[in-house]
């Protein structure tokens, strides 16, 4: 594991991806499509699964798409009042997964030539990042888009209340994104443009604002315009101020966010306004699984942009893209995709460069997720399998 500077680029990655006892953990429950194997070859998978339980998930939801087909596995609770499972179908928040959807928005324009992600960000935007050292003449949409602009993350402010137990009496505040970008602006930089990976929710705010300003359309109306509609991702949305889930949909639980002990408040219903570009979407696995495969088998980009998207600076022990990561598991095997995570819950999509083998992972928890282990431990199960 990463030392020094490189752990704690993981814990901030960690972060911004960050009643009753539950009755004693149930063996997990999986499904798999018909004429398919049962899912033996997923044993390690669900003990894992398990394991997660054990270690304070309420539930656990893993769907894998294969040479096999579909595979569906599930641990734990989705409610811990109701008792009932996780369902394959629910719906969930992805954190900063959404940042591989808006980095995706940025590169279509470059492909079709109404930006260059080497562009300043001056040039987009006038005068907008300005104040306290920031300098939009400096910064280009690249650094935006692997976290080395160095501008500072909004998220990080204590006006925002984001931080801590304070939250929870601040959860249903609207901010928009002219009030979270002088929030940013009135803080000084975390470090000179393209000097290091500095992890800033800043960054994809400023990218969804150049997309606004060169298409004349909203953030949300490009999303479902370029990537939501056209792939029929019909469980994946933008919610806005929207507080509530989609149904099918379950309970998600904080402890780590607002230092509480297991297990843990019910955080499920929250204004998502501060997030936006940088982690609002809500989604299914299905659809996540669908996204990547899209994105990584170049249906959603031509080859020379896909390539930038994939073009990592090294991160500890992994590598960043333009909001993509790649990880390598113990056994070797190289992964593309996305982590996110936030109050409630954290989620992991991860694919093999050729797509043949993806999977996504959802914890109704963000107990787990700053010790940074759970989530690749089912991905070591799943991905390094005996073949």
């Amino acid at each position: 594991m990463a030392t020094g500077r490189s752990r704690a680029a993981l814990a901030s990655l960690a972060a911004a991806l960050v009643t009753a006892f539950l009755p004693p953990p149930s063996p997990s429950a999986a499904t798999a499509p018909a004429g398919g194997a049962g899912g033996q070859e997923h044993a390690r998978t669900r003990a894992a699964m398990d394991r997660a339980v054990r270690d304070g998930a309420p539930g656990v939801l893993v769907t894998v798409a294969d040479g096999h087909g579909r595979w569906v596995g599930t641990a734990g609770a989705a409610d811990r009042d109701t008792k009932r499972p996780p369902y394959p179908a629910d719906h969930f928040r992805v954190g900063s997964i959404t940042k591989t959807f808006t980095a995706t928005l940025v590169l279509q324009l470059e492909a079709e030539g109404r930006l260059s992600i080497d562009d300043t960000v001056e040039k987009h935007l006038p005068g907008v990042v300005r104040g306290h050292g920031h300098d939009g003449r400096r910064i280009t949409v690249r650094q935006l888009l692997n976290h080395t602009s160095g501008v500072y993350n909004y998220l990080n402010d204590p006006a925002l209340h984001q931080i801590g137990p304070i939250w929870l009496k601040h959860l249903h505040e609207t901010w928009t994104p002219e009030e979270l970008l002088a929030v940013a602006m009135s803080k000084p930089p975390s470090a000179a443009p393209g000097e290091r990976f500095v992890y800033s929710n800043t960054n994809y705010l400023l990218a969804a604002l150049i997309v606004e300003r060169i298409t004349g359309h909203s953030y949300e109306d490009e999303l479902h315009r370029r990537i939501i509609t056209p792939l029929r991702l019909r469980g994946t949305s933008s919610p806005g101020t929207r507080e509530t889930l989609p149904r099918p949909s379950g309970r998600a639980y904080s402890t780590a966010q607002i230092q509480a002990p297991l297990p843990g408040v019910d955080v499920t219903e929250f204004n998502p306004s501060p997030l936006r570009a940088s982690g609002e979407i809500i989604s299914t696995a299905d659809d996540l699984n669908r996204f990547y495969s899209a994105l990584l088998d170049g249906r959603l980009l031509p080859r020379a942009q896909l390539r930038e998207m994939t073009t990592t600076i090294s991160v500890g022990a992994d590598a960043y893209g333009l909001g993509l990561f790649r990880m390598t598991t113990s056994c070797g095997a190289e992964l593309w995709g996305q982590r996110g995570g936030g109050y409630g819950f954290e989620a992991l999509t991860v694919s093999t460069r050729d797509t043949r083998h993806r999977m996504t992972l959802y914890f109704n928890t963000d107990h787990l997720a700053l010790q940074d282990t759970a989530a690749r431990s089912i991905a070591d199960a799943e991905f390094c399998r005996p073949s």
